[in-house]
């Protein structure tokens, strides 16, 4: 049954040059090879697997049926560790490649098919729009003027969608995450900010920790995929920022972003702000330019999540005298920023 998708992509599109399918035990991928193949022999057809469960690129590079020892579990549908022996024996004779794409990558053209369609497909049926997007920008000579891809399987669960949204813009090369060392005197964040130019700061993680140095996580988004990133990290780097690439840091990327922190001890009069501000682009910037360096920034946490207001968590070292207590409250005011006072939050004391 599965070949009769082949059929109607031919009666709808006679003259397909090639096909990509996403492969899991390999029965829609054999179905549909064997009758297109018989159609259309010369209309390629290319099988998308994940990188972590690329059990049928395995297979056909030995020419048998080999056991993954594990698999994948985001593209479920085809989180397979053995594919069908008689699938495979198709596939040995009508596949004519096997492309792989990460986690990062689906998530992308799951991004993709939603601004398209307003359809929300599940990993395993973003295969095929991930492996056209990889394969064709990695075989400029394809010579493929018409494509199709089929995606299968069921609407994507609730939880699943978090997470794309999340990874989507570092699989569509929009997001660079970088880790900058930045001076430890007041005024210096902002002016790694000014560095940045008019790039939207997507994320911004930082903490007290060194006397001397701070830490950044940040997120830039990028409209030049990596050839903007790197004159990113060769700007900041000229002049004088340490910075490291963590773009595709499995660690970072999962992990370290939500666990930039932790207590700072050695602090003194922090006061903790938690700040509203309308999201729109250069928001970020317009709200830093109206901070003041009299007060060192000791913690700082920012995401921008798509809402529209941009919330701004920030701790600054405010002496607790009469004197910078009033002038402090005076800036708060004169901000003009929504804004509440977190200093006796439990939780700031418990975790931060």
């Amino acid at each position: 049954g599965q070949g009769t998708i082949g059929k109607e992509m031919l009666e709808q599109q006679p003259d397909l040059d090639a096909i990509f399918i996403p492969v899991g035990g390999g029965g829609l991928i054999a179905g549909v090879a064997k009758y297109v193949k018989a159609i259309r022999p010369e209309c390629k057809i290319i099988g998308v697997e994940p990188e972590e469960s690329a059990s049928m690129l395995e297979s056909l590079k030995k020419k048998e049926r080999i056991t993954l020892d594990q698999v994948g579990t985001f593209a479920d549908g085809t989180a397979v560790k053995k594919v069908g022996e008689l699938t495979f024996d198709l596939a040995l004779q009508y596949v004519d490649d096997i492309v792989t794409v990460s986690t990062d990558e689906i998530c992308a053209a799951m991004k993709d098919i939603f601004n398209n369609t307003r359809a929300a497909s599940e990993p395993s049926g973003a295969l095929s729009v991930a492996g056209i997007k990889k394969y064709l920008q990695q075989h400029h000579d394809h010579g493929f003027k018409h494509v199709g891809g089929i995606l299968s399987g069921a609407n994507v669960n609730f939880e699943r969608i978090r997470y794309a949204a999340e990874r989507a813009e570092l699989g569509e090369k929009t997001e660079a995450l970088l880790a900058v060392s930045i001076p430890e005197i007041p005024g210096s964040f902002k002016n790694f900010i000014d560095m940045i130019g008019k790039r939207s700061i997507t994320e911004f993680n930082y903490r007290f920790a060194d006397p001397s140095t701070a830490v950044g996580f940040a997120g830039i988004q990028l409209t030049g995929a990596d050839v903007e990133k790197e004159s990113i990290i060769a700007k900041l780097q000229e002049q004088g920022f340490a910075v490291v690439d963590l773009s595709d840091n499995e660690m970072a990327k999962v992990h370290i972003r939500h666990m930039v922190g932790g207590k700072a001890n050695h602090i003194t009069d922090e006061r903790l702000l938690r700040f509203v501000f309308p999201e729109r682009p250069g928001a970020l910037m317009q709200f830093l330019a109206t901070m003041e360096s009299k007060w060192n920034i000791s913690l700082f946490h920012y995401r921008n999540h798509g809402s529209d207001y941009g919330r701004v968590l920030v701790g600054m070292q405010v002496p607790n005298d009469e004197k910078n207590n009033r002038e402090f409250e005076d800036f708060l005011d004169r901000l003009g920023y929504e804004y509440a006072d977190e200093s006796d939050n439990p939780a700031f004391h418990l975790f931060l």
